[in-house]
């Protein structure tokens, strides 16, 4: 049944509950972008709560509330729901349609709603609009993996895709692998592997081998060692324009994906004013482009043409 949301309202952070957070990753790197994004334009978004036992909970906005809390703000604007049971999960769900959850994220809530709520996994599938299969494969992730490598992916230290493979493993060797994962940065193809090899090996002296060839699968991280080369000017160009096409193309998305107007006045005002500048930006990086294209035109017109 479609619930109307109700009116944005100013809660205290003081009085906030985080029983939720437990269900989300929130990366330092993104924690750091949504308190630049907070000081410079405002809340933009209300956060998402639900009222339990005389307490407001929240459910959505976790980055907003730390960031607002390391600001030294005193209030947020929320939607404050009035609901109860599975249905406070589902609020989680449903307030990142858009911006998925990741596979670890989906995995805790599933877990949640079958351990703590004691649904049954069709009855999840249902409720989540997915496949009974889906729900299945969500409950393995989320109870394949230790409580070790649960932490290590929430400080930081471990990528949710390289959670995937550790998970793969007995439950008493993927602390092992997955410091060593950390410690050597390895890439999402380099894990793959190492797993895969793992997972291979007869015997502990076959697993401690493989354990020790990873360290020529990537360097250490820091100290002692030589310094990568630093970048080129042409490596930097690539780079930005990558960075700046990826951008560009969410943005672009996001735009069409709803009007301006839904965001409420305020946060309307502020998306025009910022608007307003990327699009000077945007038409002095074009006038540029298009000279830097003329250019090399030119310079591959053979002489005496």
């Amino acid at each position: 049944m479609h619930q109307v949301s109700p009116t944005a309202t100013a809660i205290e952070l003081a009085q906030v509950g985080e029983k939720m957070s437990s269900l989300r990753l929130r990366p330092p790197e993104t924690l750091r972008e949504m308190e630049r994004s907070l000081s410079r334009h405002g809340q933009l978004v209300a956060v998402v709560c639900c009222r339990h036992a005389g307490r407001v909970e929240i459910v959505d906005g976790f980055k907003r509330l730390m960031g607002a809390r390391a600001l030294g703000w005193s209030t947020l604007r929320a939607e404050v729901h009035e609901v109860t049971g599975p249905a406070v999960k589902l609020l989680i769900w449903q307030s990142n349609l858009r911006q998925v959850l990741s596979e670890l994220e989906e995995a805790w809530l599933v877990r949640a709603l079958y351990r703590d709520d004691g649904l049954s996994q069709p009855q999840i599938a249902q409720l989540v609009g997915r496949h009974k299969s889906w729900v299945c494969r969500r409950l393995v992730l989320a109870e394949g993996i230790t409580a070790a490598v649960e932490s290590a992916v929430r400080l930081g230290l471990l990528s949710v895709t390289a959670v995937r493979d550790v998970g793969r493993l007995p439950r008493g060797n993927q602390e092992t692998v997955a410091h060593v994962i950390a410690q050597r940065g390895l890439t999402t193809r380099q894990t793959t592997r190492l797993v895969d090899q793992f997972l291979a090996a007869g015997d502990d002296r076959a697993r401690n081998a493989v354990l020790a060839d990873s360290e020529r699968m990537s360097a250490p991280l820091g100290p002692p060692g030589p310094r990568r080369p630093s970048m080129t000017p042409g490596d930097a160009m690539i780079a930005d324009a990558a960075a700046l096409s990826y951008r560009a193309t969410r943005l672009h998305a996001r735009l069409l994906e709803r009007p301006l107007s839904s965001l409420g006045p305020e946060a309307e005002r502020l998306v025009i004013g910022c608007l307003g500048e990327l699009r000077g930006v945007v038409e002095a990086l074009c006038r540029i482009l298009a000279q830097v294209g003329e250019g090399a035109a030119l310079s591959m017109v053979p002489h005496g043409a």
